[in-house]
């Protein structure tokens, strides 16, 4: 059972990225996915998250209206695409599954460095 996120990068300001966070050995349905970043220094910080049984969303308000979340149900993987990327959104992220009920999320992916920068 796990978690495999990709997709980051070295990328400049204004550029964009598509992050992806697979699950193996576990089918989403009934699961909150979200995804998290931390900065060196920084505590770490929630991005966004999906509901992947209907695909109800939620964004922080760093990143709502550049970041948009959503899910592939026959590949059991869910997307952040990152569009208008800035310098504070470098930082090591995330995604991380919860079950239905519980309020810890119970598998996190390895993350996945995003350097944005000139």
């Amino acid at each position: 059972v796990q978690l495999q996120a990709s997709g980051g990068g070295l990328v400049q300001p204004g550029g964009s990225l598509r992050l992806s966070c697979a699950a193996r050995g576990f089918n989403l349905d009934y699961y909150t996915i979200g995804w998290f970043r931390q900065a060196p220094g920084k505590e770490r910080e929630g991005v966004s998250r999906i509901y992947f049984t209907t695909g109800s969303t939620y964004y922080a308000d760093s990143v709502k209206g550049r970041f948009t979340i959503s899910r592939d149900t026959a590949k059991n993987t869910v997307y952040l695409q990152m569009s208008v990327l800035e310098p504070e959104d470098t930082a090591l992220y995330y995604c991380a599954a919860r079950m239905d009920g519980r309020r810890q999320y119970d598998y996190w992916g390895q993350g996945t460095q995003v350097t944005v920068s000139s």
